[in-house]
């Protein structure tokens, strides 16, 4: 039965967005003012097709969802193309130094899978790499920083070497 309202209105199917998003680090900043402190958030957010781009979003802002929008308008800003060969892998193997953070990644053989951790998991996913195994050697959980490492290696990778 309809009721007074609903009658004529049509539901249309949201539209899928171009870029996945994940939230990777979310970090509440306070400054120090006369009436007490100030929070705000700076959020890192990372976007991808999962067909070959990838990107890193820092945002900061007084609440959280507003701190995504940003990081999320600043990741499309800079967006990196990955590319992959038939079986979802990477062309060869590359390392990267973030700061403090060293990371390795591996091709692996089709149906190996992605054996990667942490941020670095979700950098790989995002661009599209199904079968590849990375390695965090730094002793540093910094999750930004990890990921940033991880975008580092993937952006020595140059279109030419695809088989």
């Amino acid at each position: 039965m309809i009721k007074g309202n609903q009658k004529g209105k049509r539901f249309t199917a949201r539209a899928k967005p171009e870029y996945d998003q994940k939230m990777v680090d979310i970090a509440r900043t306070a400054r120090v003012v006369s009436g007490g402190r100030r929070f705000s958030f700076r959020v890192a957010v990372v976007i991808g097709n999962r067909k070959g781009s990838v990107a890193i979003g820092l945002g900061k802002s007084t609440d959280t969802a507003s701190a995504i929008d940003k990081a999320v308008r600043a990741a499309k800003k800079n967006i990196l193309k990955v590319p992959l060969t038939k079986n979802g892998s990477i062309p060869h193997e590359v390392e990267a130094k973030y700061a403090s953070s060293r990371i390795m990644i591996k091709p692996a053989q089709q149906g190996r899978g992605l054996v990667a951790g942490s941020s670095v998991r979700t950098v790989l996913d995002f661009a599209g790499v199904k079968n590849a195994n990375a390695k965090i050697f730094s002793r540093s959980k910094n999750k930004l920083n990890n990921a940033k490492a991880a975008l580092k290696a993937l952006s020595q990778l140059d279109n030419k070497s695809t088989r």
